[in-house]
């Protein structure tokens, strides 16, 4: 099974942004963690600061044979059409992720443009989201089903 994870902006500062909300791992420290602890899973991993590089990833992720997709918009969760227009568009199931409880955070972070176009979202649950969210398209993978 092939898994995309696209992060949006600011997730290359994990590990060093706001500690006492990301935590104190990298991304890149954290991905090589979820490899290990998926290793019969194809996992890639992308991130951009940009929205229209983010679109372009979905939109080459649907040509590149990938069957799921783990997304952390950032912020761009609460801005962005186009983004949920590109989910709706590409027919792949996508997990939205965030590290941080939205709900308990802000006003404008309890609004997510893009919920309605996933499959599901997870928030609040650290890194570990990112993971349950892999799990999650495994188990209804029709090839990986209860594997």
């Amino acid at each position: 099974m092939k898994i995309s994870i696209i992060n949006g902006p600011n997730l290359n500062l994990l590990g060093s942004r706001e500690p006492q909300i990301y935590g104190n791992t990298s991304f890149d420290s954290f991905f090589t963690t979820l490899q290990q602890r998926f290793h019969n899973v194809s996992l890639s991993s992308f991130q951009s600061n940009i929205e229209g590089a983010l679109i372009d990833e979905l939109h080459r992720n649907r040509k590149d044979g990938i069957q799921g997709i783990v997304l952390n918009a950032g912020a761009y969760t609460h801005t962005s059409i186009a983004l949920a227009d590109a989910i709706a568009a590409i027919g792949l199931p996508v997990i939205e992720v965030h590290i941080s409880n939205v709900m308990a955070r802000e006003e404008f972070r309890k609004t997510s443009y893009i919920a309605s176009k996933c499959r599901g979202s997870i928030s609040g649950l650290g890194l570990e989201g990112y993971a349950l969210a892999i799990q999650y398209l495994i188990s209804t993978n029709p090839v990986h089903a209860g594997a």
